[in-house]
């Protein structure tokens, strides 16, 4: 079961859950924590836990860790587009970056996505829809 906080906002467990299922769709297993959140107004950290395939672990107690991080890293850029526009959808911004990085000794995956800015007048739809941020769980 993936946990989640009780008093996150609807947006950001939409974001934590669709981590997870995006992870399970393209790599076949999902990580068992999922946390997404803000740093700052146009960056969106998602912590994947738990989101290593039982090769990839294999791989770390290997001693292969650069392995593991350059397979990750060829995934993610394979799958980008999918794990973008599953993000614009719930965010109803537009990602102008997206990066993954794994820590695979930790076994946490990192899903971090760059927005337009909203200083720049639009939220993705053309529109600055300041009522979005509340609903986002953003600070003011």
């Amino acid at each position: 079961m993936v946990e989640t906080h009780e008093h996150r906002s609807p947006a950001l467990q939409a974001l934590s859950n669709a981590m997870v299922r995006l992870h399970k769709e393209q790599f076949g297993r999902g990580p068992t924590n999922a946390r997404a959140n803000f740093a700052g107004q146009d960056t969106l950290v998602c912590v994947l836990q738990d989101a290593l395939l039982p090769a990839e672990r294999t791989m770390v107690e290997m001693g292969d860790q650069n392995r593991v991080r350059e397979t990750r890293v060829a995934f993610q850029a394979a799958t980008a587009a999918e794990f973008v526009t599953t993000v614009e959808q719930i965010v109803h911004r537009t990602v102008v970056a997206f990066a993954s990085g794994v820590d695979p000794d930790a076994n946490v995956v990192f899903e971090t996505f760059f927005f337009d800015p909203l200083n720049s007048g639009s939220d993705g739809n053309g529109t600055l829809a300041a009522e979005r941020a509340g609903e986002l769980g953003e600070d003011r």
